[in-house]
This record gives structure tokens, sequence and C-alpha cells, in this order.
């Protein structure tokens, strides 16, 4: 038998089934017509960012990174709960602005941007934050060329890297940003362009469940950006500090521990460098936000032994939840927390993996699983689906298509 993750605190049972906001997980099945489903609780956001709020210090502003979770409904949602939005494509842009979110209220990281790229977010006062010195000066001509002035920071490479991340976006050589002893020069050049100055985003890594860890990384965030100001020789407007905040996903994790990082960034600010003084100082999060708010219901259409072992074959899969079946970032393949839906209540009896519809052994929702007995017509639920779910996976794969979604 292999563990399950941790399913989170707060989902509850009526009539022994999952529920999710007060609705059953059938009723949420027959209202958005059919499986497989991605469901979002508002209220879980909501609480998410409320708790959020009072860990930290008032100062800190909080940005939405989409591409966690673009969900139009989402981030409408979204608009009205955070100060910024933090996109890394044109499509993500578009998505954004059709959401009601302002130009100036954006912001676009990501290596590779396309000159029609830069061009929509300069049209858009969007701030860019540059990935290396060839896109600022394209970004520059550009800007000159539509008569534009363009709204521009300088995403930093630092020389050190978040501890226990899962995914590492800073320290040694990294298609990511601009290594930092290279970016006073280059902040030089744009403030001597007549370019609006916005700053410098410095992200170190992301799915990090150590607070300490975090808090000394942001700490390190805030002396790397006061001793660059220091070289460029004009005040930071900005400083976009990343994010990193994990969730847990896999057996044996455990929350992140909000109040550390808080207390930390408060000492921290109280011995601010002078030198930003005045920054607006933001987070970028997005899997923290959303993670825990999503919920994927799937159906099972076959129920099968092969050489005394159970399968649960249900009309979902990696299509829609690449991350659960392990072949997102994942070096060794752990079960997410499942539960069979409309069980949710009853008592653990058999051991049975749940695996998906694709023609593909890779098609894995849970190995060897702990379940209640579950038949054909039982709905499976995946949880912390929120985040790098219906987007990040391969739903045209097998011509199987998109999954549904709906917003509660």
């Amino acid at each position: 038998m292999k563990p399950t993750g941790p399913i989170p605190a707060g989902f509850e049972s009526i009539e022994g089934q999952l529920a999710i906001g007060g609705h059953t997980a059938a009723a949420l099945v027959e209202q958005a017509g059919g499986t497989p489903l991605f469901v979002y609780s508002a209220e879980r956001i909501r609480q998410r960012l409320a708790s959020l709020r009072k860990a930290l210090p008032s100062r800190i502003r909080v940005h939405y990174a989409m591409k966690a979770n673009p969900y139009p409904p989402i981030l409408e949602l979204m608009r009205g709960l955070v100060e910024g939005f933090d996109i890394a494509s044109a499509g993500e842009l578009q998505a954004a602005l059709a959401a009601g979110q302002p130009g100036h209220r954006i912001s676009f990281a990501g290596p590779g941007k396309r000159d029609e790229e830069l061009a929509l977010a300069i049209e858009h006062g969007v701030t860019l934050n540059l990935e290396s010195e060839g896109e600022a000066r394209r970004a520059l001509t550009i800007a000159e060329t539509a008569g534009k002035t363009p709204r521009l920071a300088i995403r930093v490479n630092p020389d050190f890297e978040l501890r226990g991340s899962g995914m590492k976006m800073g320290g040694g050589a990294r298609p990511f940003g601009i290594d930092a002893e290279r970016v006073p020069d280059l902040a030089k050049t744009i403030i001597g362009s007549g370019a609006e100055w916005r700053g410098l985003h410095i992200f170190t890594g992301s799915q990090a469940l150590d607070a300490g860890a975090i808090a000394e990384t942001q700490a390190g965030v805030i002396d790397l950006a006061a001793r660059l100001t220091r070289e460029i020789g004009t005040p930071l407007p900005h400083l976009n500090m990343g994010g990193g905040f994990g969730i847990p996903y896999f057996a044996g994790d455990e929350p992140l521990d909000l109040g550390v990082i808080g207390k930390a960034l408060e000492d921290r600010l109280g011995a601010l460098p002078a030198e930003l003084a005045g920054a607006e100082l933001a987070l970028e999060l997005g899997r923290y936000l959303v993670g825990e708010a999503g919920v994927y219901l799937t159906r099972i259409v076959d129920r099968k032994v092969s050489r005394g072992q159970t399968f649960l074959v249900t009309d979902g899969g990696l299509h829609h939840q690449l991350a659960a079946s392990g072949n997102f970032g994942t070096v060794v393949r752990r079960n997410y927390p499942v539960a069979i839906a409309s069980r949710f209540s009853a008592n653990h009896e058999e051991e049975a993996s749940i695996v998906g519809c694709l023609c593909t052994p890779l098609d894995r929702l849970a190995d060897n699983a702990h379940l209640p007995r579950a038949d054909v017509g039982d709905l499976v639920a995946v949880f912390c689906a929120g985040a790098y779910g219906a987007s990040a996976s391969p739903s045209a794969f097998l011509g199987q298509g998109a999954a549904r979604e709906i917003l509660i």
C-alpha cells in the first residue's frame, strides 16, 4: 500500500458524499453537465487571502501569478482580491485584460518574449520584467517606434536559491533573469533612455514548505535589492520579492507556517535599508492562493482485477491532471490526496490503483491506495487541483478533450 497525500482541511461530508461549498460532488457534476470536472471554491480562495493578509505586514502587496490557474472566473475573482497580476505570455495578458485588470496592475516576466508580445505589453502600460540585455534593447526600440514610454523592470538572477524549493528559479546559470552583477549597468541604461523605471523582480524558487528557508531567502532578496539600488544610484520604486509558498501534496508534508514568515518579514521591515524606504514590496503567489481550493472529479467507468491487483478506471486522467499522475516535475511518483467522493465518509477497506482512460501506463492518479470499496459510477476526487491542473495538462492528448470547470 502507498499512502495518499493529506486532504486539505475544511472539506465536509453530506449524506456520506464529499461536499464542496455545501454542495455534494454528485450535485456539482449534475450542475456542470458531467465529468471530468474541476471545481474551484471561491470561499476557500477568499479565506486563503484573508489568512495571508493577517499574517503578513500590511505593507506587503500580493500579486497573483496567473500561470497557476487562468480560468476566467478565477481571474475576475482575483482582480478584487490582490494588488496585481503577474503574467508570462501575451495570451495571459489578453486574459488578464479581459478579466478587467488594467495594464498598470500587470507585470510580464518570462524568457523568450516575442516582439509582438513586447509591443502589446508596452501598448497597455504593462510592466516588463526584462530577462536579458537583448530583450531590453528590443523593448526600447519597439517603444521608441510606437512613441510610447515603456514601464521596465529587471528580473534578477541572484547568486542564491530558495532552499528546499520544488523548482529552483534563481542561483547558478539560469535562463531566467539577468545575473545580479550585470543588473546595475542595464538599469542605468534603462533610466537614461527615459523609460519609466519600475524596479526589480527577484524570484528564487517555488513549492517550498520550509518557512525558515523562505524567510531566509526573503531577507537575502531584500539585502540584494538594497545593494543593487545603491549601485544603480536611483531610488527603487518596486520590488517583486517572488513567492515560493508551497502546499502539502504528499504523505508527510506539513502546511507552511505563515506565522514564521510574517514575523520574520515584520522584523526585517522594521530595519529596512534606506535604499528601499519608498519602494512598493510585493509577493508573487499562485499555487498557494488557489491550489487547495480546487478538486478534480472523475467518474469510475470500469473496475477490473489484473493478477490480483484492483484497478479503478476513470473517465479522467493525466490529460487533465498531469501533476497528480507524477509527470510534472516529480522525480519519484507519489500519491496526491485522493478520495472516493461518493463514499467520502466510508471506511477504507481495499487497496486499489486509480487510473485514467488513456492508453499509456503513465496515466495513473493513485497507486495501491487504501480506499473504500468503489464501483462503476462512483466519483473519484483528486485534491490540491486548483493550480497547475487544467491549463498545465495535455488535454488534447489522444483526442480526449478538456475537462469542465466551475467556480462556486
